[in-house]
């Protein structure tokens, strides 16, 4: 896929791998538009991508406002008449028990994470239609696929978003729209320490898991070129991903490990 011109549209892009994503296109000749609710952050960002003002666009967006995505992307069709690829990235961890955790708590994260790239998805999707081409990225964990303690909601979150999107994809292939679902491991991004508590407040604490995790750069990589290779699902991470091969065929197993790991995974 010539990515030059390509109007690129990137949720969560502040930081971590939206970040990446944002200077990696950019560098490809890309149309970049930015999103997140850190507009300070954004303009980091936006500086780095060392691309004309005319091809790129600082748009604040907060998730858990589903009512402002038809507003958001009528903006960015003003700006640039097109959207070629959207990259559901935004979005929330947890570290909490199920028993510690209020159900507001659980609405939010299911708010922000998958609430959130549906209503957004759902704004593009009338262009992309529209213009018979689009590709949609959606950023899942390699907890879309399996279930470990301290993160029930985030997990529930991105096993929905599966489902959703897996749907979407056996419904709108034939407008040439494209649908790709990626289940990153463990990767050296802050959101173990954005991850909210019981209570709502940030965790503020990085997992020692991380220390030895992918980079963002290597993982924005590996999914620009899962798209151009029209890939439909996309497991990045170390040895950590064969958690989701363990369950998948041999579950029983899958459990031991994961109550045998359950006050590593929390810390």
């Amino acid at each position: 896929m010539e990515l030059k011109n390509k109007v690129i549209w990137i949720t969560g892009a502040s930081s971590g791998i939206g970040e990446a994503l944002a200077l990696l296109y950019a560098k490809n000749g890309a149309k970049i538009i930015l999103s997140s609710r850190n507009v300070k952050e954004l303009e980091r960002v936006k500086k780095q991508c060392e691309i004309e003002e005319k091809n790129i666009l600082i748009l604040p967006l907060d998730l858990s406002q589903h009512n402002d995505m038809e507003e958001k992307a009528k903006i960015v069709l003003e700006k640039f008449s097109r959207i070629d690829i959207l990259i559901n990235n935004g979005g929330i961890s947890q570290r909490s028990l199920v028993t510690e955790t209020d159900l507001k708590m659980d609405k939010k994260i299911m708010d922000i994470n998958f609430f959130g790239a549906v209503a957004l998805t759902k704004s593009v999707l009338p262009q992309m239609i529209k213009q018979k081409s689009g590709n949609i990225i959606v950023m899942s964990s390699l907890t879309g696929k399996i279930g470990v303690p301290m993160r029930s909601a985030y997990a529930a979150s991105k096993h929905a978003l599966h489902g959703f999107f897996d749907t979407l994809r056996a419904e709108i292939w034939k407008e040439n729209i494209t649908v790709l679902l990626v289940c990153p491991g463990y990767v050296k991004t802050n959101i173990s320490v954005n991850a909210l508590n019981a209570n709502g407040l940030p965790h503020n604490k990085q997992d020692a898991s991380f220390n030895n995790a992918k980079t963002t750069e290597y993982v924005a990589n590996k999914i620009v070129k899962a798209v151009k290779k029209n890939k439909k699902e996309l497991l990045i991470g170390g040895k950590e991903i064969m958690g989701a091969h363990i369950k998948r065929f041999f579950p029983n197993l899958f459990f031991k490990i994961i109550q045998n790991h359950k006050e590593k995974i929390g810390k």
